[in-house]
C-alpha cells in the first residue's frame, strides 16, 4: 500500500459502515398506495414508476430523505434518496455510516467506479460480499473528511452546470435536425410513394450460404447499427453471385433506401441508404427509387416518417407494403431535389460536428469528475491540518463500538 498523507489511516469499506440489504418485495405485496418501493431503475432513472407497499416494514428496510443507497446488482451506483419515506428493494444497500456521510458517499462512488473499470466496460461486476467489505480504503481525519466534501461539491457543482448546458445543447441539436429533415416538405406537388419508388421486402432464403469474402453484401437489420452515418458500410456477411442466383436472392442497386420492417428494431427509426448493390434480410424493407426521385431526397423524406406509427401494433410489430405505398412524398424537379439534399447535408454535417464537440466535452467532464475524486482520496484536494484528530483515533472508536455491538457475519454474495 502507498504512503498516506499525515493523519490518514487504512481501513476497509466494511469497517466504515453497515450495508443493509433491501427486502425482496413479492409482486403479490404490491399496492397502489403506501410507501414507494425503491428499485434500481428508480435510482438510475431508467424507470420512474413506483410500486407501493402498505405494510409495516422493519426499520432496516425504510429509507428517508437524505439516506445513502447503493445498488449492487447489474449496475453499481451510489445515490442519495430524495423523496418521501420509502422501502428499499433487494439488491440495494441502505448505508449507515460510521464516518462523515458525505465523504462516505464519494468514497463509495470512487471505489465502485474503480471496480467497474476493472471489468473492462462490461457493466457487470462479480464480487462477493466478503470482498466488498474487505476492499481497502484510505481514510483522512474526520474534520478533513468534511473539508474534502465541501471541496468536492464545489468542483462538481460547476461540472453539473456545464453538463446541464451540454445536455441542453444536444437537445437543441436534435430539434434542429428534425426541422432540417422536414424541410423536404415544401410547396411541391405530392405523389404516392409507390409511384416513384418500388417497395420491396428483404429475403432470408432457407439454406443461404454466406461468407466473409463474397462479392455481394448481405445486410441483416442489425447491421444498421454499425452503419457509417446514414450509409450502410461493410457487411458482416456476403454472398457470391452464384449463390445469389441459386437462392433467387434479390440484389438491390446502390441508392436503395432500407429500414426495419419487423420487430423491436422498428422503434429505432433507423433509415439507411445502400452505397453498393446489396441484398437484405426478411426483417428489412427496401425502397428502390425510380427515375423521378433522387435517392438521397427519398432518404431525406423518409426521415420525416415515424416508422412506429406505420407498424400494425401486434405483439411482433410489422410494417407491410400497404403501410408504405400510399404515403405521399413531395416531388420537386430533380435539380431542386439535388439542391435541397445539398443544403440538408451541409447543415447536418455542421450539426454532426457540433454534436461530436459536445460529446468530447461530456467525456472531458466525466474525466474531470474522476480526477476530482482521485485527488480527494490521495489527500491532494485540501491541505492537511496538524491539529486534526488523526483518522486512527476515529477508527479505534469505530472498532470499539462494533466490538460492543457485534453485527452477524453476512455471507451472502453480491452478484452482478
Amino acid at each position: 500500500m502507498s504512503e498516506l498523507p499525515p493523519g490518514w489511516a487504512w481501513s476497509t469499506l466494511g469497517e466504515l459502515g453497515e450495508y443493509l440489504n433491501g427486502r425482496g418485495f413479492k409482486k403479490s405485496e404490491w399496492r397502489e398506495s403506501g410507501r414507494p418501493i425503491i428499485r434500481i431503475q428508480n435510482l438510475t432513472g431508467s424507470g420512474n414508476d413506483f410500486n407501493y407497499f402498505d405494510g409495516e416494514p422493519e426499520e432496516r428496510y425504510v429509507a428517508r430523505d437524505g439516506d445513502l443507497l447503493v445498488s449492487w446488482a447489474a449496475t453499481l451506483g451510489v445515490y442519495v434518496w430524495r423523496g418521501p419515506e420509502a422501502v428499499v428493494n433487494q439488491h440495494i444497500f441502505k448505508v449507515e455510516s460510521h464516518i462523515d456521510r458525505g465523504f462516505h458517499r464519494y468514497l463509495l462512488q470512487s471505489t465502485l467506479d474503480d471496480l467497474q473499470r476493472q471489468t473492462h466496460g462490461s457493466g457487470m461486476v462479480h464480487i462477493t460480499r466478503g470482498k466488498f467489505d474487505a476492499t481497502p480504503v484510505a481514510i483522512p481525519p474526520l474534520n478533513e473528511q468534511r473539508r474534502i466534501v465541501v471541496a468536492i461539491e464545489e468542483h462538481l457543482s460547476r461540472l453539473d452546470a456545464a453538463d446541464a448546458s451540454l445536455a441542453s445543447a444536444l437537445r437543441r441539436l436534435s430539434s434542429v435536425r428534425d426541422s432540417i429533415a422536414r424541410s423536404v416538405d415544401g410547396d411541391f406537388p405530392k405523389v404516392a410513394l409507390a409511384d416513384v419508388a418500388t417497395v420491396a421486402s428483404g429475403q432470408t432464403p432457407k439454406g443461404l450460404e454466406t461468407s466473409t469474402t463474397g462479392s455481394i453484401p448481405y445486410y441483416k437489420v442489425g447491421d444498421m447499427n454499425a452503419a457509417e452515418g446514414q450509409r450502410m458500410g461493410r457487411a458482416r456477411a456476403y454472398v457470391t453471385e452464384a449463390e445469389a442466383t441459386r437462392a433467387k436472392l434479390r440484389v438491390y442497386p446502390a441508392g436503395t433506401v432500407v429500414f426495419p420492417k419487423r420487430g423491436g428494431a422498428i422503434a429505432t427509426n433507423k433509415k439507411r441508404i445502400l452505397t453498393t448493390p446489396a441484398a437484405v434480410d426478411l426483417n428489412t424493407m427496401a425502397l428502390v427509387p425510380g427515375a423521378q426521385v433522387v435517392p438521397e431526397f427519398l432518404l431525406a423524406y423518409l426521415e420525416t416518417v415515424d416508422l412506429a406509427t406505420l407498424a400494425d401494433g401486434s405483439n411482433v410489430p410489422q410494417i407491410n407494403h400497404g403501410d408504405i405505398a400510399p404515403l405521399e412524398i413531395p416531388l420537386p424537379p430533380l435539380e431542386e431535389q439535388r439542391r435541397i439534399v445539398a443544403v440538408i447535408e451541409e447543415r447536418l454535417s455542421a450539426i454532426d460536428a457540433l454534436r461530436a464537440a459536445i460529446e468530447r466535452a461530456q467525456r472531458r467532464s466525466a474525466a474531470l469528475r474522476r480526477a476530482v475524486l482521485e485527488r480527494a482520496f490521495r489527500g491532494e484536494l485540501v491541505p492537511q491540518d496538524p491539529s486534526d484528530e488523526p483518522a486512527s483515533a476515529l477508527l479505534d472508536r469505530i472498532r470499539a463500538e462494533r466490538m460492543s455491538s457485534p453485527v452477524p457475519t453476512r455471507q451472502r454474495q453480491i452478484r452482478q
